[in-house]
């Protein structure tokens, strides 16, 4: 297919079917703003495919499958899941650490061994559970608590004479 029949038989397509592609894509999301998004998602990804979808002849049915799995993309993404609200925290964001605290605190973690400032890292650092953590670095749970509190008070040690 050349360039021009095929940019000819897509704008064709999209001429017939626009309108009623639109009204699927408010269907499943139920606002016509992210109805018109999803169209254009599922369109471009449409024109992309379109010279081996058009020998197969199932245009809509590639169209719709796109549809309903960019809507399901969108509201997996972590934007989806926040509420508006106009209640204000009362507390702003912590004061940052100073920087010889930053810099004592780097320096304490160069002592631990590697495995156990590794753990400290990620869990107390990154915020990774404990058994993300064991995944992470393919070591069991049990091994991660035990190098986690090795570690912990290891710091303790070296950082409380300090305060």
């Amino acid at each position: 297919m050349r360039g021009a029949d095929r940019d000819a038989a897509f704008s064709e397509f999209v001429a017939a079917r626009q309108a009623h592609l639109r009204r699927i894509a408010y269907a499943l999301c139920g606002d016509w703003h992210r109805a018109d998004d999803l169209l254009q998602t599922a369109l471009t990804k449409l024109y992309v495919a379109w010279p081996r979808i058009r020998q197969q002849g199932v245009e809509e049915a590639y169209c719709r499958q796109i549809m309903v799995r960019a809507n399901i993309d969108e509201s997996r993404r972590p934007w989806r899941r926040e509420r508006p609200t106009d209640d204000l925290p009362d507390i702003g964001a912590p004061e940052p650490t100073p920087v010889e605290e930053r810099s004592a605190l780097f320096d304490a973690l160069q002592g631990l061994p590697e495995q156990q400032r590794k753990v400290v890292v990620l869990r107390h650092w990154l915020g990774l559970s404990v058994r993300e953590t064991a995944t992470e670095l393919g070591i069991n749970e049990g091994t991660v608590k035990s190098h986690s509190s090795r570690g912990l008070a290891a710091l303790e040690a070296v950082l409380a004479p300090q305060r």
